[in-house]
């Protein structure tokens, strides 16, 4: 077995399940992350997914391989404390670093349900004449990052994190899906 590096997560992770999650909707990430993979539009960076379902979501763990992404690769996120940064997980592997940030964004924004966010300076450069832009720099995976993101995204759905990469949301994947038409015409 891998023994993943939890050193760099900036919270504190608690397991209520080692399980895999066995929500319906884990079919709808894997088919957009190999479709992501498809496209190339991931080649030369990372990538989370996430997706709000009630009052939890299920995002990609931290080490996953969009080629072979298979649902032990998501994990549902029951619940997620800021002030004490305190993720409760249902799955077999860790959280990744952007977690808090997308548990954020969704319990903040009601029409947001889907989060694609892209670490890449190749599509950042792409898009930097075209999208939003956050205003400052932060840290990756903070309560700060998440402030500095849902600003920006009062301007568009489709914004670029300073210096890091492309963040799209939507009420639904296929509306991130659109967005990503439209943005990159081969893209369907």
């Amino acid at each position: 077995m891998i023994r993943e590096d939890i050193t760099t997560i900036p919270f504190q992770t608690f397991f209520i399940s080692r399980e895999t999650s066995n929500c319906p909707f884990i079919a709808d990430i894997i088919e957009f992350g190999k479709k992501l993979d498809e496209f190339g539009i991931v080649k030369d960076g990372e990538c989370s997914i996430s997706l709000a379902f009630g009052k939890r979501i299920l995002i990609n763990s931290k080490k996953f391989d969009i080629k072979n992404f298979k649902q032990q690769d998501i994990i549902e996120i029951v619940d997620y404390d800021p002030i004490k940064n305190v993720i409760l997980v249902i799955g077999k592997k860790y959280p990744n670093i952007e977690t808090p940030v997308h548990w954020i964004i969704q319990k903040a924004r009601h029409d947001v349900n889907a989060i694609f966010q892209v670490t890449s300076k190749s599509l950042y450069r792409h898009f930097i004449d075209d999208l939003p832009i956050t205003e400052k720099e932060t840290p990756k995976g903070t309560i700060e990052q998440a402030k500095q993101i849902l600003m920006a995204l009062r301007a568009s759905k489709n914004i670029l994190i300073r210096n890091e990469g492309v963040l799209f949301v939507g009420f639904n994947l296929k509306e991130i899906k659109d967005s990503l038409s439209k943005m990159f015409e081969d893209f369907q």
